[in-house]
């Protein structure tokens, strides 16, 4: 390859590195970047790189630290690579589910994304898609609430903490006494629940990992205590243990229960979990069902929902605690 080339290749490479603004990426940073993906070049080279590259493209260097660190201006538009059909109709979906979902201030960064699959749709000419809003809809499955509003720092700084492993002091409401309590917390993920946002972390020199909604974060900055971090950490067995579906225990329970058809349509398509059986349709008009669960209130309240659709046999604590539920409804009446 040629050196012209492979200056061309590295550009492009450098140019894909670059967050968009407030996000900021340092100098050595890129560097290390690059050199995974088999591109030598010193620290000055890069540099210069990167002052060539800021003549044509809107990017911001904070020369207040060193090294210095780069971003692109918020408001830049990128048309690279260019949108397809397919892919702005996807970024469309994605909008429309999102918004409902996550933080405006999240929805705020990819703003720039929807907004040009939008245009790319609105540009089209002699066919259908031309107004796409009349045929392309995401409906959320239930009641979707309003998403928690966040003050506008402590999203991209709770972002940059966890992908940069430092820790943050922060003003905290707790929602069961509604009083600020101050926190160091040590970042290990986020996760997304419905319409709130929450913070996975350790407190202070606490070794357990908490829950904190972003929605109840005051004030955040980033702190001068180390950072602790856990290695074995995993978001994704955190999640399986039950942490978000109000565990009664750790374990799995066997739900057997008869349901109406049109449950057991639902569940074909959609099963509760992986061990999960439906018999045919009995005498009476009622599906049977089998499949292990978590022993959690989530679960507990899915199958509420359903009014008399479910009868559940299985276990017995379930079946009285709906019936229980029942009773007291009736008796407001």
């Amino acid at each position: 390859m040629s050196s012209r080339q492979d200056t061309l290749f590295r550009y492009l490479a450098i140019l894909q590195l670059i967050p968009r603004y407030p996000h900021q990426k340092a100098t050595t940073t890129i560097q290390a970047s690059l050199e995974e993906q088999g591109f030598r070049v010193e620290l000055r080279s890069i540099q210069r790189d990167l002052d060539k590259i800021s003549a044509h493209f809107p990017l911001i260097c904070d020369q207040s630290v060193r090294p210095y660190r780069w971003s692109f201006d918020p408001d830049f538009k990128s048309s690279l690579p260019e949108l397809d059909t397919a892919s702005a109709l996807t970024l469309v979906l994605a909008e429309q589910y999102l918004i409902d979902l996550l933080p405006q201030i999240a929805i705020d960064q990819l703003a720039g994304q929807f907004d040009k699959a939008r245009k790319y749709l609105n540009g089209l000419n002699g066919n259908k898609l031309a107004h796409w809003s009349h045929y392309v809809k995401a409906v959320p499955n239930g009641k979707a609430l309003k998403p928690a509003p966040i003050h506008r720092d402590v999203w991209p700084l709770v972002t940059d903490a966890l992908l940069s492993n430092y820790a943050v002091d922060v003003d905290y409401v707790s929602r069961s006494k509604d009083e600020h309590k101050t926190f160091t917390l040590h970042p290990l993920g986020i996760v997304a629940r419905h319409s709130s946002s929450y913070l996975l972390a350790t407190v202070n020199d606490y070794e357990d990992v908490r829950q904190f909604a972003l929605h109840r974060i005051c004030t955040i900055a980033k702190s001068e205590q180390p950072y602790k971090s856990k290695p074995d950490f995993c978001v994704d067995r955190y999640i399986e243990r039950g942490a978000f579906g109000y565990p009664i225990d750790d374990k799995t329970v066997s739900l057997k229960a008869f349901i109406k058809p049109e449950v057991a349509w639902l569940l074909s398509e959609t099963p509760l979990s992986d061990k999960q059986i439906l018999a045919d349709e009995n005498a009476e008009g009622w599906v049977w069902l089998e499949a292990e669960v978590p022993n959690d209130q989530q679960t507990q309240w899915w199958i509420q929902g359903f009014g008399a659709s479910i009868d559940v046999v299985e276990p017995v604590s379930w079946r009285e605690s709906i019936h229980q539920q029942a009773r007291a409804i009736l008796g407001l009446a």
